[in-house]
C-alpha cells in the first residue's frame, strides 16, 4: 500500500508539473503577445513616426529610435516597414531593405495582426517569434507604414524554466506529506480496531456471518438517512429484497407503504404488524446511538402469517390494494371515452363484482363538456361480466332510471348508493331487438324479472348465467357510484353481485367509490382529448382538398393518411394554370395538432393565391418563404406564450406543360419527386434542395426542368412516407423506388400499391401522396402563328384562326374568338415588342394566347366618354370566361379561355354594348 501511495503521489506530481508547464507556456505566450502589441502600437503612435515614414531617408531617422524603443520595451525587435513590406529598420542593419517575414495585408487595411513567424537572426537569437504588426496612420487617416514588434518563443519560455525547481520542491514536499499521512492513517486504524489482532478480527467476522446467515429472525441496520447498512438472509427473504439492497434507501426498495414507512422512520417500534407481500410481519425497531456506532436503527422482523384471523383480513386488504393498483394501471390506457369505461368494467370483474355496467352522459361520449344539470340522458357505454337471472340493457342503449332507483339517488346525492334485492326496473332489458341498429325501446313493456319474451336469448352485452333450468337466483346487491371529475357528473358505474356471491357491505361501497374516482380522471382526460381531436380533424378536413379539378394535362390520384398522434400539417394540391398547364403542390408543416393544421391552411391558401400570378416555381417559393418569415415575426410574442410557431415547413411546387411535355419544379426542403417512366424505370427528379420555408434568409430558390415522355407518372409525397423509426432515409427512398417500379398502373393503383408497401404499422407522421400520370396534347389540338409587327397582319392571322376553328368544329364560337384575337393582336402590335405570335389550344376549353416581347402588362379599365380607345380589354373580359397575363423570360403572354359550348355572339348586341359606353350628350 505504501508503494502504491508513492507511485500515485509521483504521478500526481508529474501531472502537476506538466499542467504548470503548459499553463506557464500559455501565459508566457499571452504576455509576449501583449508586450508585442503594446510596443508596436506605442512606437507607431509616437510623435514623429508618421512624419519620418514620408521623409526622404526614413531609415536614418527611425533606426536609432526603434533600437532605443526596443531596449526600453524589453522586446527582441521593433521593425518599421513601408506599405510594400520592406524593412526600414531592424536590429541587424544588414537586414534593412529586405522583405518582412509575416502577414501585413490586414495591417494595411487598418487592423492589428498578431502571429508567430520566423525571420532573420536577432540579437537574442533565432527561432519562432510572437510578433504584432500595426498600421501607422498619416494625417489624412491613410496607412503610411507599418510597425512590427515581437519577442522570440525561447525568451518566452525562460520563466517556465525558473519555475521547475519550485515545482520539484513542491512534489518532494507532497511525497513527504503522503508518507506522514500513511503513518497517521495506520495509527488511526489500529485505534479504531481497539488493538485487535488477526484472531480477534476473525472471530468477530464469524459472529457477523452467523447473524447474517444462521439466525432465523430478520435483522436490518438502517442508517439515520434511511439507507440500509446491513440485511441478513432472513430479512431479505421476508421483505423480498433485491440482491443489491444494502447501500440503497428504504424508499427505493419497492416495499409496501406501511413497511416502507416503519423501516424508514426514526421512532422506535415495538411489535408493530405490517403487510409485506403476502406476509404479516411483527416489527421491532431500536436506535443504535446509545450503544456505539453511527446513528441509525436496528430492526428485527418476525413472520406472524400463521395468525389465521389477521391473515384473512390482510388478504382482503392486500387484494383490494392490488385491485386498486391494477385499476390505476389498466384504466385510461387509451384516450378513448368508451374504451376507458370498458377498462373500468373489465378490471372489476370478477375480482370485485359479478357484473359491471357503466353509463355516461351523452355529451361526455361526444367529447363535450358535461352540462351543469342532472337531467341529461345516460347511455350505456360498457357492460362486462355475468349476473345470474339478470338481462342488462345492451351497450349503446339509453338508461332512464326512476327517481327512487339507486342510480337516480346516486346522481342526485353525488355519493355511492348500496341497494339489495332485484335489479332496478330501469336497467332490465326487454329482449333482443330484431333491428340491432334501432335504439332499444325503454318503454313499460320491458320484462322486470330478467327473462326474455318468447324464450329468446338475452340482449347483446349481457349474460344471464342461468342454470340448466333457465332460472337464476337473481341479483343480490348493487352499488351505484357516480363518476365525477372536477366536481362535475360524468356518468354512473353499477357494480352487481348475484348468485352465490356474498352481498356488498359498507366497506365495499368505499372501495367502489375509489375505483370510480380513479376511472373518472381517465374518462375526463379522454373526453377532453376526444373534443380537441374532433375539432382538429374537422379543421383539417375543411382545409384539405376534397378532390382534384378537371383539366387535360394529367390524371391524378391521392392519399392522405393522418398519424396516430393526431392531425398534422401535410397538404397537397392540383392547381390548373393558364395555357393548359397544371401545378402540383405538396407541403409539410412540422408538428401535430390545431396549430399545425391551421398553419397548413394558411400556407395552402397562400400557394393558391400566388399561383394565380402564373409565376415560375422558384419565384412562388420565394414569395411563400417571405410570407412564412413574416408570419413568424408577427407571432413572436405568441410563441413566447405558448411555444408554438412555424418551426418548420417544407414545400415542393412543380408545373407540368402538356404542350411541351416539360415539368419545372422547385423545392424548399422537401423530398425530391419521383418520376416513373412508361417502361417502369423509376428515378428522382434532381431538383436543387433549398432550405425550408422561413429559414432561407432571403436566398433564391433554384428550379430544375425535365422532359417527360407521354404516360410518365409524377409522384409527390411527404417525408412521413419514407421516414420510419429505425429505417435510414436512403433505405426509404429505395423502398419507394421498388414500390413504384411497375408498368401499366393507373394513378389509383399506384397509390394503393405504394401505401400497401410503405405504410408503417404505427405511423408517427402524416402521409400525403400525390400521383399524376401525364398526358401530352395532340399536335392537332394546338396551332401557332407568327405575327409581323404590322397592323395589316391582323386580318390574315384572324382568318387563319377562324379556319382552324372551323376544322375543329368550333364555328359557333368563331365570332367571339375573332373579336378577342383581333383586340389582343392589335394591342401587341401597338404596345408590345417583337417577336409576336398567336397560339390556340383545344382541350376542355379553347385557349387563345398572344405572345410578345414586352413586359408591360395591360389592365382592365372603363374608358371615359371622351376617350377614343380603352374598351378592347373590356370586350375581352366580356366574351372570355377567364383571361390574364403570364410573364416569360422573353416577354409576356396574354391568354383567354372560352367554353367550347358557347353560342355565337350577336354582332348587334356587341355594337350596342360599345355604344353604351357613351351617353347621348356625347353625340
Amino acid at each position: 500500500m505504501f508503494l502504491l501511495q508513492v507511485v500515485i503521489v509521483l504521478l500526481l506530481v508529474a501531472a502537476a508539473m506538466t499542467a504548470v508547464v503548459v499553463q506557464a507556456n500559455r501565459a508566457g505566450e499571452r504576455e509576449a503577445e501583449r508586450l508585442s502589441v503594446t510596443a508596436a502600437q506605442t512606437f507607431a503612435n509616437a510623435p514623429g513616426t508618421a512624419a519620418a515614414l514620408v521623409s526622404r531617408n526614413p531609415t536614418l531617422l527611425l533606426q536609432p529610435r526603434a533600437e532605443a524603443a526596443r531596449v526600453a520595451a524589453g522586446v527582441d525587435f521593433i521593425v518599421v516597414l513601408n506599405t510594400a513590406g520592406t524593412r526600414l529598420t531592424y536590429p541587424d542593419p544588414n537586414q534593412i531593405g529586405k522583405k518582412f517575414v509575416g502577414t501585413i495585408q490586414p495591417a494595411l487595411e487598418g487592423r492589428t495582426v498578431v502571429e508567430q513567424a520566423g525571420g532573420p537572426p536577432l540579437p537574442s537569437g533565432t527561432g519562432t517569434a510572437v510578433q504584432a504588426v500595426v498600421p501607422v496612420f498619416g494625417p489624412g487617416g491613410a496607412v503610411v507604414g507599418l510597425v512590427s514588434a515581437g519577442i522570440t518563443v525561447e525568451n518566452v519560455g525562460d520563466p517556465v524554466q525558473r519555475q521547475l525547481p519550485l515545482i520539484l520542491g513542491a512534489g518532494a514536499a507532497a511525497l513527504a506529506l503522503s508518507i506522514v499521512g500513511a503513518a497517521l492513517v495506520s495509527r488511526r486504524l489500529r485505534r479504531q480496531t481497539h488493538g485487535m489482532g488477526p484472531a480477534e478480527m476473525t472471530r468477530m467476522y464469524e459472529h457477523h456471518d452467523a447473524v447474517l446467515h444462521a439466525v432465523r429472525e430478520g435483522v436490518l441496520i438502517v442508517g439515520a438517512d434511511g439507507t440500509v447498512l446491513l440485511a441478513n438472509d432472513e430479512a431479505r427473504r421476508l421483505l423480498d429484497l433485491p440482491a443489491d439492497a444494502e447501500r440503497r434507501r428504504v424508499a427505493d426498495l419497492g416495499l409496501d407503504g406501511e413497511a416502507a414507512r416503519l423501516l424508514g422512520s426514526a421512532e422506535p417500534v415495538t411489535d408493530a404488524v405490517c403487510l409485506a407481500g403476502d406476509r404479516l410481519l411483527a416489527v421491532n425497531k431500536r436506535p443504535t446511538a446509545p450503544y456505539g456506532g453511527q446513528a441509525g436503527s436496528v430492526v428485527t422482523l418476525r413472520d406472524t402469517t400463521e395468525l389465521a384471523t389477521v391473515t384473512g383480513r390482510a388478504e382482503v386488504a392486500r387484494e383490494r390494494l392490488r385491485l386498486l393498483y391494477d385499476a390505476g394501471a389498466r384504466t385510461g390506457t387509451t384516450l378513448d371515452v368508451t374504451r376507458t369505461a370498458e377498462e373500468l368494467a373489465e378490471v372489476s370483474v370478477p375480482r370485485f363484482a359479478d357484473a359491471v355496467t357503466v353509463e355516461l352522459l351523452d355529451p361526455v361520449l361526444r367529447g363535450e363538456e358535461p352540462p351543469p344539470g342532472r337531467d341529461t340522458e345516460l347511455r350505456r357505454a360498457a357492460a362486462c361480466g355475468r349476473a345470474d337471472g339478470l338481462a342488462l340493457l345492451p351497450v349503446g342503449a339509453p338508461v332512464r332510471p326512476e327517481p327512487d332507483e339507486p342510480v337516480a339517488r346516486a346522481v342526485a346525492t353525488g355519493r355511492a348508493v348500496l341497494a339489495a334485492g332485484p335489479a332496478p326496473a330501469g336497467d332490465v332489458a326487454a329482449g333482443p331487438d330484431p333491428d340491432p341498429e334501432r335504439e332499444p325501446d325503454p318503454g313499460p313493456e320491458r320484462e322486470r324479472d330478467g327473462s326474455e319474451p318468447g324464450g329468446s336469448e338475452p340482449a347483446d352485452g349481457a349474460d344471464t348465467g342461468a342454470g340448466p333450468d333457465g332460472a337464476g337466483a337473481g341479483p343480490r346487491s348493487l352499488i351505484a357510484v357516480p363518476i365525477r371529475a372536477r366536481g362535475v357528473l360524468l356518468g354512473v358505474a353499477n357494480f352487481w353481485r348475484a348468485g352465490t356471491s356474498a352481498p356488498f357491505d359498507e366497506d365495499d361501497t368505499s372501495f367502489a367509490e375509489e375505483l370510480a374516482a380513479r376511472a373518472a380522471v381517465a374518462i375526463d382526460n379522454a373526453r377532453r382529448y376526444t373534443r380537441e381531436h374532433a375539432m382538429a380533424v374537422a379543421l383539417q378536413r375543411s382545409l384539405l382538398p376534397r378532390g382534384t379539378p378537371d383539366q387535360d394535362a394529367l390524371e391524378a390520384a391521392y392519399r392522405y393518411l393522418p398519424a396516430r398522434a393526431g392531425v398534422g400539417g401535410d397538404w397537397f394540391d392540383v392547381i390548373p394554370l393558364s395555357g393548359a398547364r397544371v401545378a402540383l403542390v405538396v407541403g409539410d408543416v412540422v408538428g401535430h395538432g390545431l396549430h399545425a393544421a391551421a398553419t397548413m391552411g394558411r400556407l395552402r391558401t397562400a400557394v393558391h393565391n400566388f399561383s394565380t400570378l402564373d409565376q415560375p416555381p422558384d419565384e412562388l417559393l420565394g414569395h411563400l418563404d417571405e410570407l412564412v418569415t413574416h408570419i413568424d415575426a408577427n407571432e413572436a410574442v405568441e410563441e413566447e406564450r405558448d411555444g408554438q410557431g412555424i418551426t418548420g415547413a417544407t414545400c415542393l411546387y412543380a408545373i407540368y406543360d402538356p404542350v411541351s411535355g416539360r415539368v419545372t419544379a422547385a423545392t424548399a426542403g422537401h423530398p425530391l419527386p419521383a418520376v416513373v417512366l412508361p417502361d417502369g424505370n423509376v428515378s428522382f427528379l434532381p431538383v436543387p434542395v433549398s432550405p425550408p420555408l422561413g429559414l432561407g434568409a432571403g436566398l433564391p430558390f433554384e428550379t430544375a426542368e425535365a422532359s417527360l415522355p407521354e404516360g410518365s407518372t409524377l409522384v409527390l409525397y411527404t417525408d412521413g412516407l419514407i421516414e420510419e423509426r429505425g429505417r435510414d432515409l436512403d433505405a426509404g427512398l429505395e423502398a419507394l423506388r421498388g414500390a413504384l417500379a411497375a408498368t401499366g398502373r393507373t394513378p389509383e393503383d399506384t397509390c394503393a400499391a405504394v401505401v400497401e408497401a410503405m405504410l408503417p404499422a404505427q405511423p408517427g407522421d402524416d402521409i400525403a401522396l400525390l400521383v399524376a400520370r401525364t398526358h401530352r396534347l395532340d399536335p392537332s389540338d394546338f396551332a401557332r402563328w407568327d405575327v409581323p409587327r404590322d397592323p395589316a397582319a391582323v386580318a390574315p392571322v384572324r382568318a387563319a384562326c377562324a379556319r382552324r376553328l372551323a376544322d375543329w368544329g368550333l364555328g359557333d364560337i368563331s365570332f367571339n374568338t375573332e373579336l378577342i384575337l383581333s383586340e389582343l393582336i392589335t394591342n401587341a402590335i401597338r404596345y408590345g415588342g417583337d417577336p409576336i405570335s398567336v397560339r390556340l389550344l383545344r382541350g376542355r376549353s379553347l385557349i387563345c394566347e398572344v405572345f410578345d416581347g414586352s413586359s408591360t402588362s395591360p389592365h382592365l379599365r372603363r374608358a371615359k366618354t371622351t376617350d377614343e380607345g380603352g374598351r378592347g380589354l373590356f370586350l375581352v373580359a366580356r366574351y372570355a370566361e377567364r383571361w390574364g397575363t403570364r410573364y416569360t423570360p422573353e416577354g409576356k403572354v396574354i391568354w383567354t379561355e372560352q367554353s367550347l359550348q358557347a353560342t355565337a355572339a350577336d354582332p348587334a348586341a356587341t355594337g350596342d354594348e360599345l355604344l353604351d359606353q357613351w351617353s347621348d350628350d356625347t353625340w
